[in-house]
């Protein structure tokens, strides 16, 4: 029997596979035994047809047991594997390149570490030799300035005692302006103004007093205290130092400072033993608020 002859055959049983077996029938596929010999190629398309034959043979045998409809698929196996063979090698050599190139990168990553490192050494240690010569610099200018005789072009200009006071009475005057037209709040900066420009002029203890008057009209009791007490230190012999050792007594009730309120009026009776009775009056009633003994 002839090749041809042999694959007619297989698919003439192929066929009789598919159609004509009934359900639930046994089927027996017998080979012919080949006498003749096959060259490559034929054998190869015998082996695969024999493949779909055996293939269809037990869809068939299913099909009977189950009932279901029967579901040819196509027998390509081999083309598959050979398919997923094909994609195992690109993923493989995919991998490799990336590998090849996480080296590359690493080693990059290393190299530009190390550099850095180096580079931040050479930064600090210009650092240092910048601020060493700086400061030997600076030593040095120190030492030149010391040395060197002052200039008689550079020597400050001795103050005007005539306009310095001219200036004090300025300052005193437009404070005291500020303060009789109710602006307390610009007064009170100017008072403070005056007393820490004009600290030893002879009215620099007024203008601490009516800082403090300032103060009190804010309920600023504290800082209004020590303004009292510049104020009064020394015990002046003015027309407001009495009124200023009343209003210290007051704003020292206010922060609960009472003994020490007992005692500044006390020291009003015996400092100011002429004090108008308007005031010895309020005296007498912060005494009581302060319950002196």
């Amino acid at each position: 029997m002839t090749p041809k002859s042999r694959l007619r055959l297989l698919g003439a049983a192929a066929t009789i596979a598919l159609i004509v077996v009934p359900p639930f029938a046994d089927v027996a596929l017998a080979q012919t035994p080949m006498d003749d010999p096959l060259d490559a190629r034929d054998a190869k398309r015998v082996d695969r047809m024999e493949k779909v034959v055996r293939e269809l043979r037990d869809i068939v045998f299913k099909a009977q047991k189950t009932g279901a409809p029967v579901v040819v698929q196509p027998a390509d196996t081999d083309s598959r594997l050979a398919d997923l063979t094909a994609k195992i090698d690109d993923l493989q050599q995919t991998l490799t390149k990336l590998n090849g190139s996480l080296e590359t990168a690493t080693h990059e990553l290393d190299q530009t570490r190390r550099e850095n490192t180096a580079l931040r050494a050479d930064l600090k240690s210009l650092s240092e030799r910048l601020t060493g010569d700086e400061r030997k610099a600076a030593d040095a200018l120190v030492a030149a300035q010391a040395t060197a005789p002052p200039s008689p072009a550079e020597a400050p200009a001795a103050p005007d005692p005539r306009a310095a006071a001219q200036a004090a009475s300025a300052d005193f005057t437009k404070a005291r302006r500020l303060m009789l037209s109710g602006d307390y709040d610009t007064a009170e900066a100017a008072f403070k103004a005056y007393a820490t420009t004009y600290p030893d002029s002879a009215r620099a203890p007024e203008a601490n007093y009516w800082w403090g008057k300032t103060l009190l009209v804010r309920g600023d009791n504290v800082r209004a205290a020590s303004a009292f007490i510049a104020a009064i230190r020394g015990w002046p012999q003015t027309a407001w130092a009495p009124d200023a050792v009343v209003e210290l007594s007051r704003a020292l009730v206010a922060v609960k400072r009472a003994p020490d309120a007992c005692q500044a009026l006390a020291e009003l009776g015996r400092k100011y033993p002429k004090a108008p009775p308007a005031l010895k009056s309020r005296a007498a009633a912060i005494h009581d608020q302060a319950k002196c003994g």
